[in-house]
């Protein structure tokens, strides 16, 4: 009993990096469209204006995703914590995770592709 339920606290503990992460990450979309807005104020042109509205684009795609994420963990997080505690230690629940750990480190990669772009345009157009 005592190793299922740190067996569980762990698989809980991921999905609460996780998440943090994403909310952290939601959050500084927020912060990079203000950015973009500013620049669109700005009227500075169809050489500023084209990557601006691509990356606009990008973020409510990317917010799309993290909400996607989001609702995954919580389902994940529902299922681990009604888990009969008296179901043997199989594992099933580590590789049911593990899907969710792929998804999640493709994300992150894409997330920082595209910051770093963001981030190369800003010290162009700011």
């Amino acid at each position: 009993m005592q190793t299922k339920l740190l067996y569980l606290s762990d698989l809980k503990f991921n999905l609460d990096v996780w998440k943090r992460e994403l909310k952290f990450h939601m959050a500084e979309m927020d912060e990079f469209e203000e950015k973009l807005e500013s620049i669109a104020s700005r009227k500075l042109g169809m050489e500023a204006m084209t990557p601006l509205e691509g990356f606009q684009n990008k973020i409510i795609r990317e917010r799309e995703v993290i909400g996607q994420l989001i609702q995954r963990i919580r389902r994940k997080r529902n299922l681990i914590e009604s888990v009969d505690m008296n179901e043997k230690l199989d594992g099933r629940l580590r590789n049911e995770q593990g899907l969710l750990r792929d998804d999640m480190k493709t994300y992150i990669k894409l997330h920082y592709d595209l910051k770093e772009s963001m981030m190369d345009y800003f010290l162009q157009w700011l």
